[in-house]
């Protein structure tokens, strides 16, 4: 299910040129209302569902109803962001709540080495990361007559 603004928890950002939602959007769906000051999502039909929006609004204005094999129950899900970690509050139909919490990212912005082990060394390179370079020969074309 799409995400969707609730109006009444939403303040546009303070009325800031760009919402959070706006800024954090990976199909730039959320937009700001200009009279009443509010966001909301253009296109439904064209959410991803990808709680970016959802994680990053400061007033928790914004909801994504999950699919019944996400959760279950018609529950609704909420995120909390913390410094450290961020909690996903669970709220179900019966009124049974349960939380998890996971750690974040602690790697700033572009400094994440998929690669640690593999300083120094030719990626481009015909030998595989496990081979040594010494004593390793190229195979030979093989010649057609």
């Amino acid at each position: 299910m799409p995400s969707f603004v609730i109006s009444e928890k939403c303040d546009g950002c303070k009325g800031g040129e760009k919402t959070a939602c706006m800024y954090i959007c990976p199909n730039d769906l959320m937009v700001l209302e200009p009279n009443e000051m509010k966001a909301y999502n253009q296109e439904p039909d064209q959410c991803w569902e990808c709680f970016s929006c959802v994680k990053i609004c400061p007033t928790q204005a914004i909801e994504v109803r999950g699919y019944a094999d996400f959760v279950p129950l018609g529950s609704s899900i909420m995120p909390m962001m913390g410094t450290e970690d961020i909690m996903w509050t669970c709220k179900f139909r019966n009124g049974l709540v349960k939380r998890f919490k996971f750690p974040i990212r602690t790697t700033p912005e572009g400094g994440a080495n998929a690669y640690p082990d593999l300083k120094g060394q030719d990626l481009d390179s015909a030998l595989l990361s496990t081979e040594e370079a010494d004593g390793y020969e190229l195979p030979k074309p093989i010649e057609t007559v």
